[in-house]
């Protein structure tokens, strides 16, 4: 008769192997010629094959507004607001974060604190969301694989988003 290790067993049982994942998105935001520019407030979060939200990863707006009121704007980020935001309680420890200037920004969520830490694998959607006071509203979609490390997938924006990128990176 095999003898099992009980430690070993429950260990295997105690952690995903997702759980060792961490996913990298990168987004740019353009830098646009208007006479009065205004940062885009930014959602971040991953959907189901069936287009609900799995999870929300960052939100970023202006959090330094007193009383809390850069959230009332939120609504602006119209697809994230309806699939997942009006149901969250904002600013939201670890999600939320100032909004990001023109260029390339790139933020890395670990899976072991995130939405992600209860994510099953499979396919999944990236889905980024800009929108500028003043400015237009955009939502890009990169279809990625939770679970395989080294999976990655690139969409791009056509006005208020550029390239936007996700990367499954293995933290083992």
């Amino acid at each position: 008769m095999r003898s099992f290790s009980l430690a070993a067993v429950f260990a295997g049982l105690a952690v995903p192997a997702a759980w060792a994942d961490d996913l990298t998105v990168t987004f740019e935001v353009p830098r646009l010629r208007t006479a009065e520019y205004h940062a885009p407030y930014v959602a971040i979060w991953i959907e189901r094959a069936d287009q609900t939200s799995a999870g929300t990863l960052a939100v970023l707006y202006d959090v330094a507004a007193p009383n809390n009121a850069g959230a009332e704007w939120l609504k602006d980020l119209r697809t994230w607001w309806r699939k997942a935001g009006r149901d969250m309680t904002l600013p939201a420890d670890g999600l939320s974060g100032a909004t990001r200037p023109p260029g390339r920004h790139t933020m890395t969520f670990d899976g072991a604190r995130s939405a992600l830490r209860t994510l099953p694998p499979g396919a999944y959607t990236l889905a980024v969301e800009a929108a500028r006071e003043l400015g237009g509203r955009e939502v890009v979609r990169a279809p990625f694989m939770w679970g395989a490390p080294g999976a990655a997938a690139t969409a791009t924006g056509a006005s208020e988003l550029g390239v936007v990128s996700v990367v499954v990176a293995s933290s083992r």
